[in-house]
């Protein structure tokens, strides 16, 4: 049986990693909504996997790369490129087109550019091309900051970006009214309600749509000090489950789900995260962070599992609660007003900006700021099973 061959480009942005495609390089059946597109992805990153290692294909097993990244030119005015994000599941037949990688957000730019997505006049042969995205996943503007030298995107330097191995060159990234499209940014009308939870109790949360939908807990409330790495949590399978049951509550008290039941159809979003105030602890790569260069601590789980440093849309959520005065958040980094924090999470530290503002009692952030890189791991062509999608010429 021969296979069909797809133009694609293989992305390192932030902490993440996935599969980049021009929505005009896919078959034509995978090029609008449906199952033929999730077929295509699935078999891609090699899923659905029932050992959880995605051997036969590109996805590395964890939430932070099985990913994959549609582009093609904006529909949208005054935009240069419009940005689809699909979190493909490891072990289960489906793709999760709920939310937004924020991580990944920092190569679409320069996947744009390189492509043919961006107006050449609008690129400068060195210095920053601003590239301005249409994330059709929640419906927002981001614009990313995008280094350029003698007429190519410049990759490499020496911006260093915990989570990940080497430095490169910075991206910034900006998230314009990164409250989430499906509601006001704080769904309940409340900065800190109580969720109760069968079996597990009543538990203090920030509920938040910035970003991403996340679930804001006390690490101390869970009985955590914050401190944890991936081990600690990811090896526990009571902890996990108790987690993916807050997770579940927390998504039906948002309003983002109807049943609990229809939280496992939903995976990628909410994220759920615990925050603590600053304390010293060592990170995964052995390094030491001191309480003292920290405002808190923060920890959240993706697709089920604690997150080796970040997730860049959970990086947006923590910046716009620390934003707010009284959010469980912001009390962990020691209240107050607050433009940026910088939190320590298990592979190190991150700064992230947000400026909030309060009218008439609802808050809003205007934008959210961070800093991330990206760089080309591999190029070319990914190969699909002819049978994938019945009647695709190779």
């Amino acid at each position: 049986m021969p296979q069909i061959k797809i133009p694609a480009v293989y992305y390192r942005g932030g902490t993440s990693k996935g599969v980049f495609f021009k929505r005009s390089d896919l078959p034509e059946a995978a090029r609008e909504a449906g199952s033929a597109r999730d077929k295509i992805l699935l078999r891609v990153l090699g899923s659905p996997d029932p050992y959880g290692k995605q051997i036969d294909g590109l996805g590395n097993a964890s939430s932070s790369t099985s990913k994959a990244v549609i582009l093609d030119k904006s529909e949208r005015a005054g935009h240069d490129v419009d940005y689809l994000f699909g979190q493909v599941s490891i072990d289960k037949p489906f793709v999760d087109w709920s939310g937004n990688c924020g991580n990944l957000t920092a190569a679409v730019g320069a996947f744009a550019i390189e492509q043919g997505l961006v107006d050449k006049a609008k690129i400068p042969s060195d210095g920053i091309c601003t590239v301005k995205i249409w994330q059709k996943n929640i419906g927002k503007t981001i614009i990313a900051h995008v280094p350029m030298q003698n007429g190519e995107v410049l990759e490499t330097g020496d911006f260093e970006l915990d989570g990940v191995t080497f430095p490169a060159a910075e991206v910034q990234i900006e998230f314009l009214d990164p409250a989430d499209g499906e509601g006001s940014m704080f769904p309940t009308g409340n900065l800190v309600d109580e969720l109760d939870v069968p079996d597990i109790g009543r538990l203090k949360a920030t509920l938040i749509n910035a970003g991403i939908p996340t679930v804001f807990l006390n690490a101390a409330d869970l009985g955590y000090t914050g401190k944890e790495l991936q081990d600690d949590i990811n090896n526990d399978a009571a902890a996990l489950e108790k987690f993916e049951k807050i997770r579940a509550y927390g998504a039906l008290k948002m309003g983002l789900i109807n049943d609990v039941s229809e939280a496992a159809a939903r995976a990628h979003t909410p994220k759920v995260a615990f925050v603590a105030p600053a304390a010293d602890y060592t990170a995964s790569s052995g390094k030491t962070v001191n309480a003292a260069d920290i405002d808190l601590l923060v920890r959240a789980l993706s697709m089920g599992k604690l997150h080796h440093a970040m997730m860049g849309t959970a990086s947006v959520a923590i910046a716009a609660a620390a934003a707010v005065p009284g959010t469980l958040v912001n009390l962990a980094a020691g209240g107050g007003t607050r433009n940026e924090v910088r939190f320590g999470h298990p592979s190190g530290t991150l700064r992230v900006g947000a400026a909030a503002e309060c009218s008439d009692g609802v808050w809003v952030v205007k934008k959210a700021v961070m800093s991330r890189s990206a760089r080309v791991i591999m190029e070319g062509r990914v190969r699909v099973p002819d049978d994938t999608i019945p009647n695709e010429p190779t």
